[in-house]
């Protein structure tokens, strides 16, 4: 194994301990000095690497951090946003996440009853989250992880997050409902005819919109969204060959404009812009292009990615992929620290921008280098097997 690899594993490692537990009722944080807070969403992505680890104290913080959490989900089932905090609602990943946690905890652990009650009451409420009936789920702009960017109706990030919870949960009468609404076309020409259905595949593109609803949508690459329809199976193989080859020609082309500096994907492409559609004033204080959600490259996103290509049998591909992400969690932004598994970093320079020793770029190192070095994806393997 790469030395390179071998001290970044240990140093997420490192961080995971660090941050497994903070000043709020000691559930872990979600960085090590920049957000103190047991930010739900972050820690549920952290589950898929921390569930690899066979770590004692980081199963155990996992553990304490599903329970608490399903202790203050509110009387119809959503799960909020702090894991201690109740009344900290609004969020429509935090409850799908739960779901997929709690069903990879369940099966690692081998508890098949674990939070039962909570997992049925966050069914019922993603149930009620489809306003067409259909399985495909509803949000509202800046809800889910990019609270910066406006992301509304059909969103493909918080479907797919969906699909994959139902398949763990074996609820795939469901899920397949849900699999079909997600491949209707977008809408195109501005009207839509009552029989007509809107979905989020795209004509002559191997990619699924950012997001969709009626008449409007967006067609800009959503990475994380996708890489999870890879790793699900929500992609047929096929489909997910022609993505990963279109996401690795269009980054040349980035690259070749000075848009890219290095050889990981962007979140977010092509970039807004001042004067585009889908631009907002606050972007200029917050999302400037090839920054955070505007096309920041986000290490625990690229972590996705590096699994999205072991699932579309690109395992040579993959590590080197992983070799990049080594090369990009390697550098901390003020902390002295050698390792520094930063929030987010600027596109067109690789600069770290965010935090330092953030929970999901640890956790999602972690599990991206165990899918490149077991050529699998734990968990999303059984998925796709019953997909096929």
């Amino acid at each position: 194994m790469n030395n390179e690899i071998a001290n970044a594993k240990a140093a997420a490692l490192d961080v995971l301990r660090h941050n497994a537990y903070g000043p709020f009722q000691g559930l872990p944080r979600t960085a090590g000095w920049g957000y103190p807070e047991p930010y739900t969403r972050d820690l549920m992505i952290a589950a898929l690497g921390i569930l690899g680890t066979g770590d004692a104290k980081l199963m155990s913080a996992l553990r304490k951090t599903l329970e608490t959490v399903a202790s203050n989900q509110s009387s119809r089932g959503h799960i909020p946003s702090l894991v201690h905090d109740a009344d900290d609602r609004g969020a429509s990943d935090t409850t799908p996440l739960f779901l997929m946690a709690v069903a990879m905890f369940r099966e690692t652990t081998g508890e098949p009853a674990f939070l039962q009650s909570a997992v049925g009451k966050a069914v019922r409420w993603m149930e009620y989250q489809s306003p067409a009936d259909e399985g495909i789920v509803g949000q509202l702009p800046t809800s889910d992880w990019r609270d910066e960017q406006w992301v509304l109706g059909y969103g493909l990030y918080v479907n797919a997050v969906v699909y994959t919870y139902m398949r763990l949960l074996g609820l795939h009468d469901k899920a397949e409902t849900l699999r079909r609404a997600m491949g209707h076309f977008t809408i195109e020409g501005g009207v839509q005819h009552k029989h007509v259905h809107e979905g989020l595949a795209i004509r002559h593109k191997p990619y699924y919109a950012l997001w969709s609803y009626k008449v409007l949508g967006s067609e800009r690459f959503d990475l994380l969204g996708n890489s999870l329809a890879i790793l699900s199976g929500i992609a047929v193989p096929t489909r997910a060959a022609a993505l990963v080859k279109w996401i690795e020609s269009e980054c040349e082309v980035m690259r070749a404009s000075g848009e890219l500096a290095i050889d990981l994907p962007p979140n977010l492409f092509p970039y807004l812009h001042p004067g585009d559609p889908d631009w907002h004033p606050r972007d200029a204080m917050f999302n400037l292009p090839g920054e955070y959600h505007n096309g920041g490259i986000w290490p625990f996103v690229c972590g996705f990615y590096v699994a999205a290509l072991v699932a579309a049998g690109r395992p040579k591909l993959a590590a080197r992929r992983l070799e990049d992400l080594t090369a990009l969690v390697h550098q901390p932004r003020k902390e002295p620290v050698e390792w520094g598994f930063n929030e987010w970093h600027r596109a067109q320079d690789g600069t770290p921008k965010g935090q330092d020793w953030q929970t999901w770029s640890a956790a999602m190192y972690l599990y991206a280098a165990r899918c490149v070095e077991e050529n699998r994806t734990p968990f999303f393997d059984m998925i796709r097997r019953q997909d096929a």
